[in-house]
């Protein structure tokens, strides 16, 4: 009879082995102009940088030169005197011209120059503007802000009664110095012509609005004091109804008698007791 064999299989060896391996790139830059590079690289950008502010730089001076012409023409005609249009127009060609013929390429700083010598002669023009037209609300809102707080104080409501009659007059005399304040700061504004500066700044009108809040207003919405716990009144004891002679002799009668039954019942006992005492026993 044939029996089977098992082969064992043989095992491998695997043996590993560093191999150097060294990299050679062909057309590569050398570290020193690598670096070269790169910081030509940067300069390019920070010169693009610069060109581009230029620009825009340039464009801020001719949009203002067109800006200020349209408005002169219409909106601020008001507020430049007529003898100095003409100057002002006159300054406002020959920058345009300057842009296109000698500025045509000049460096930042001198658009930016340029710029400042135009708002110099066009900015006292710019603000006379603005405060003409922020005037009219700011004055609406200081008035509001003096009849508000003027009625609260005057008022005969009931939410204001825990205030003091003299913190409410405070209210109301700060409320007519701010009034006569703006009645005369207006009366010389209205006096001046739109082509000069304003002596009623809209600054000054919103400075007065929050000071008169800052000192009425912790006033007029002053808490009301919390009630006061109430104690309940102490009970009232009745007081003893008076008695009639005749009441007080009946009262006596009647608290001698049962003593006098007392006595009776306690000598029937002792005689009780003394009979049992005594008795003969039966023979």
């Amino acid at each position: 009879m044939d029996t089977d064999t098992k082969v064992e299989p043989t095992k491998k060896k695997v043996k590993k082995t560093n191999v150097p391996v060294a990299e050679t790139v062909y057309g590569a830059m050398a570290a020193n102009e690598l670096e070269k590079a790169i910081e030509k690289e940067y300069e390019m950008a920070l010169q693009d940088r610069v060109m581009e502010e230029t620009k825009d730089k340039k464009n801020s001076v001719e949009a203002y030169v067109y800006d200020m012409r349209n408005k002169i023409n219409e909106k601020y005609n008001e507020f430049v005197m007529s003898e100095d249009i003409e100057g002002l127009m006159t300054k406002l060609q020959e920058v345009e011209d300057w842009l296109y013929e000698d500025g045509e390429d000049e460096t930042k700083g001198v658009y930016v120059a340029k710029l400042e010598e135009l708002k110099k002669v066009g900015g006292p023009i710019e603000m006379r503007y603005k405060e003409w037209t922020e005037r009219g609300p700011a004055l609406e809102q200081l008035v509001y802000c003096i009849r508000s707080f003027r009625e609260a104080a005057l008022s005969s409501d009931q939410k204001f009664d825990h205030i003091e009659i003299s913190e409410k007059q405070k209210v109301v005399n700060e409320c007519s110095d701010a009034e006569a304040w703006l009645f005369e700061k207006k009366q010389q504004q209205d006096a001046i012509p739109k082509h000069t500066n304003p002596v009623l700044l809209v600054s000054d009108i919103k400075k007065k609005a929050e000071a008169l809040d800052r000192f009425c207003k912790p006033i007029m919405t002053k808490p009301k004091p919390a009630p006061k716990p109430q104690t309940p009144p102490p009970a009232e004891t009745p007081a003893p109804e008076a008695q009639t002679p005749e009441q007080e002799s009946s009262g006596a009668s009647e608290h001698g008698e049962p003593a006098s039954e007392g006595a009776a019942d306690q000598d029937e006992t002792v005689e009780q007791m003394d009979t049992d005492k005594a008795g003969p026993s039966p023979a």
